[in-house]
C-alpha cells in the first residue's frame, strides 16, 4: 500500500529555517507529482507547494513565494520542502500528497491522495 511520511517539523524561531521530508513507499514514485499543503488550528488545509514528477516545474503558494523551495530524489523517492525566513503564520501541520496527474489541477486539493500523517511546525515570535 501507498505510504507517505512526513518528517523535519519541530520547533523553529521567526526567521530560521526548517527542511521537511516525505518518504514515499508503495508506488512508482517518480510516476507522479507530489505536494505540501498545511494545515493551521481552526483552518483549512491549504496548499503550499508542488513538484512535477520530474522536477521540472514547481509551483508555490503566494504566502510562500521566495521563502520556500520543493525539491525532490527520485532515487530516494524522497520530496523536500525547504523553509527559509519562516514567520509564526507558518505554524500550522505539514502534509505531503500524492498530486494530480494533471499538472493544470495541480492547485485542486480535492484531486490529491495518499496523504502522510503531517508533521508540526511551530514558529515563535
Amino acid at each position: 500500500q501507498v505510504q507517505l511520511v512526513e518528517s523535519g517539523g519541530g520547533l523553529a524561531q521567526a526567521g530560521g529555517s526548517l527542511r521537511l521530508s516525505c518518504a514515499a513507499s508503495g508506488l512508482t514514485f517518480s510516476n507522479y507529482n507530489m505536494g505540501w499543503f498545511r494545515q493551521a488550528p481552526g483552518k483549512e488545509r491549504e496548499f503550499v507547494a508542488a513538484i512535477r514528477w520530474s522536477g521540472g516545474s514547481t509551483v508555490y503558494a503566494d504566502s510562500v513565494k521566495g521563502r520556500c523551495t520543493i525539491s525532490r530524489d527520485n532515487a530516494k523517492k524522497t520530496v523536500y520542502l525547504q523553509m527559509v525566513s519562516l514567520k509564526p503564520e507558518d505554524t500550522a501541520v505539514y502534509y505531503c500528497a500524492v498530486a494530480p496527474s494533471v499538472w493544470s489541477r495541480i492547485l485542486s486539493r480535492d484531486e490529491y491522495h495518499y496523504w502522510g500523517q503531517g508533521t508540526q511546525v511551530t514558529v515563535s515570535s
